[in-house]
């Protein structure tokens, strides 16, 4: 028997899984697939929400802490593990201009209150950019916006898991959670019983089905993301490059070995991560115009995500309001990486009933529900 389940083998659960091995729980993470290959595989890794300023305050409180522990946290991992996860300081240059920059007061208001760096500049952005194509506008940088490379972020940090003794068991779908008088007793699997006093729901996008019967208000729903990836060379980008394009936010991310990310689109779509044509022409025509030397550049791969989707991008993380030792860390929608390790560590903070890193009474089922 187990001192905690963690349902959900993505970032999130992963990382919360991390944080109670490391204060002596006896941990198991079961994951309905492989571990890390859904939305947290799938994603940009920006540690940065996109237009931050436009996000509730909680989102900010788990994003700014996640952003100050990450470089050591990254550098530790690699330490330990040999893997490194890629972080970078790429900074974030943001193209839109025009009525856009309305919103120039909630901005700087923001970034005075989060600490953090903004530069507004006039121009053309070339200057930090000479290969994008870009009219002369108002534009913004923020230096200090880092990222981190999603698929070598999760394999360390499994393997981060492996070295703490969690048991991790994968192709095992959670069906049912056991609980009776108010009190959870484990959880149920397409093939057998765990039990436990502690169980965590971190399931991203199936979070809401598991819970449905317990808590059918939990809104959280796949949104599925589509992204191309470009196989370029060091120096044909140097920042992240954030835009907006028929209403959806477009961005360009360049990594350690010269690779280009480009993403991404926003779809509801259900449980379907299928790719489509429409999603690939749309990433590339976007990419290409902004950064033309990419129509000469091969598109190594195409994939699509599942979102945990969130009203205003406000996860829960929580406990159950009326099943003892059931918790909840879902619906990070676009910004579970960013927001992942403040997540992690005030989960684990509620259930080992210590100091919470944040105030935790904004990610409540009753907070949430407005």
């Amino acid at each position: 028997m187990s001192d905690c389940i963690v349902i959900g083998g993505g970032l999130i659960g992963m990382l919360t899984a991390h944080e109670l091995a490391s204060e002596g729980m006896v941990v198991t993470l079961l994951e309905r697939g492989e571990v890390a290959r859904e939305s947290s595989w799938a994603g940009g890794g920006i540690l940065s929400p996109l237009y931050p300023w436009r996000y509730p305050e909680p989102v900010t409180r788990l994003a700014t802490w996640s952003q100050n522990m990450y470089p050591q946290f990254c550098a530790d991992l690699e330490s330990r593990t040999g893997i490194d996860p890629e972080w970078i300081q790429s900074g974030l240059l943001i193209l839109d201009s025009g009525d856009r920059f309305q919103e120039k007061q909630q901005m700087l208001a923001w970034a005075k209150e989060s600490g953090s760096t903004i530069e507004v500049h006039n121009g053309n952005p070339v200057h930090y950019e000479p290969g994008i194509s870009v009219d002369p506008c108002e534009y913004i940088l923020m230096p200090d916006v880092a990222q981190v490379r999603n698929p070598r972020l999760t394999k360390a940090v499994k393997a981060s898991l492996d070295d703490k003794g969690v048991h991790i068991v994968e192709h095992a779908e959670a069906t049912q959670l056991l609980h009776i008088k108010g009190k959870i007793e484990g959880v149920l699997t397409d093939a057998r019983k765990y039990f436990a006093n502690t169980v965590v729901i971190a399931g991203g996008a199936w979070s809401a089905s598991l819970l449905q019967k317990l808590v059918p208000e939990i809104n959280v729903e796949p949104v599925r993301g589509q992204m191309i990836l470009f196989r370029a060379k060091p120096g044909d980008l140097k920042h992240i490059v954030l835009t907006e394009e028929m209403g959806q936010a477009r961005y360009l991310i360049p990594r350690k070995d010269g690779r280009i990310l480009a993403g991404s689109t926003l779809e509801y779509q259900g449980f379907d991560k299928s790719t489509t044509q429409e999603g690939l022409d749309a990433l590339r025509h976007f990419a290409i115009n902004l950064l033309p030397g990419l129509a000469e550049v091969e598109i190594e791969n195409h994939w699509a995500g599942l979102r945990p989707g969130s009203p205003q991008g406000v996860p829960y993380i929580c406990g159950h309001p009326e099943v003892e030792g059931l918790f909840i860390n879902a619906g990070h929608f676009r910004n579970g990486v960013v927001m992942g390790p403040a997540s992690a560590r005030l989960l684990s903070d509620l259930i080992l009933k210590r100091e919470p890193v944040v105030d935790p009474s904004s990610y409540t089922v009753g907070a949430l529900r407005g």
